[in-house]
């Protein structure tokens, strides 16, 4: 009876209440506000832009690839790229480097690296390039296969829209399947169409998931009206075409 009344008059072995609905809603707001929550496009972001690479076609013989103009006017095809391999080997879209006298990469931390086209898949629009020289701790991206993707499905671009970047746009997939035509001919097929904002420069840069796993190469983006601007259709190639 002693051991029973001490149990009872000590409140450290009582039961405490039950947490209101007040109290437990005000508890989860104090902690949103301490550690807000990170946006899923935010994450897939920067799960990615280790593995992105800026790509840069020299078209013009004797172009060193800096900024200057003071040799005349120069031409080049500016794109995006991402790591598949550690070793530098780099997967973006063919007409970014077609043509070109000398490719010229940017990586992630700034380093620069000339770099060589290993391989090509004309009816994609894919090159695959190796850059000669690579940072350390260079990272390859996580690809992720196209089979559970469904219309609705969040997806991010990275890349370099008219050379600025690295640069990132949310939006979800469209559509699966879609042919691209071009001139009233089929030009590609088996296409992932999203909405995501792409533009020139967008080309051979990564679509990912809300992970950050690569599901798509950004290859084409549809206007009618023949202005090479975004109107809200995009298209990729699904990433298990482009590992082929």
């Amino acid at each position: 009876c002693l051991a029973l009344a001490f149990w009872w008059s000590n409140p450290t072995f009582r039961a405490k209440p039950p947490l209101t609905i007040e109290q437990i809603d005000a508890a989860v707001r104090q902690s949103i506000e301490d550690k807000p929550l990170v946006a899923p496009e935010s994450r897939a972001y920067y799960a990615i832009i280790p593995s992105v690479v800026r790509v840069v076609g020299l078209m013009t013989e004797g172009d060193d690839g800096s900024d200057s103009k003071e040799n005349g006017t120069v031409e080049r095809g500016v794109g995006t790229g991402v790591v598949i391999i550690d070793n530098g080997t780099i997967l973006t879209n063919l007409h970014v480097v077609s043509g070109a006298k000398k490719i010229r990469v940017t990586f992630f931390d700034g380093s620069e690296s000339d770099a060589v086209v290993l391989s090509t898949q004309p009816e994609n629009d894919l090159a695959v390039l190796r850059a000669k020289t690579i940072p350390d701790d260079l990272e390859a991206a996580t690809m992720r296969s196209t089979a559970d993707l469904a219309p609705g499905d969040q997806v991010v671009a990275v890349g370099f829209p008219f050379g600025i970047g690295p640069s990132a746009s949310a939006g979800v997939v469209s559509g699966l399947l879609r042919t691209l035509e071009q001139n009233g001919e089929e030009r590609m097929q088996n296409l992932i169409q999203f909405d995501a904002a792409a533009n020139p420069g967008n080309s051979g840069g990564p679509l990912v998931n809300a992970d950050g796993e690569v599901v798509g190469i950004v290859t084409a983006i549809l206007n009618p009206s023949g202005i090479r601007t975004f109107i809200g259709i995009g298209f990729a190639v699904p990433i298990e075409t482009a590992a082929g």
